[in-house]
């Protein structure tokens, strides 16, 4: 199940976001070298983190659900689940 995430982070976030983002980045290269994570970007205004944008190729809703639920930055209260798109898609295959 491949999916965008664009999530927003809740006004004056950053310092929970520095202080989740170490767990954030093992875990999201740790799934990227399993092939769950597509691609991984953090969102810039105004030169700062403001949020982020995920592809998902999960082989489960549930599997994906759980990701969800644990990700660092919905645990340490950086992302506002309030403020949240999750959108099916289908990333173009490598040639």
């Amino acid at each position: 199940m491949q999916y965008l995430v664009i999530a927003y982070d809740y006004d004056n976030a950053l310092d929970k976001r520095m202080a989740a983002r170490p767990a954030h980045v093992e875990g999201t290269q740790k799934l990227m070298a399993e092939g769950k994570i597509v691609s991984a970007v953090a969102l810039i205004e105004d030169d700062k983190m403001v949020g982020s944008s995920v592809i998902t190729n999960f082989d489960t809703e549930d599997q994906f659900d759980e990701w969800l639920e644990n990700e660092p930055y919905n645990t340490g209260k950086v992302w506002d689940m309030q403020n949240i798109q999750i959108v099916p898609c289908k990333v173009m295959p490598k040639k």
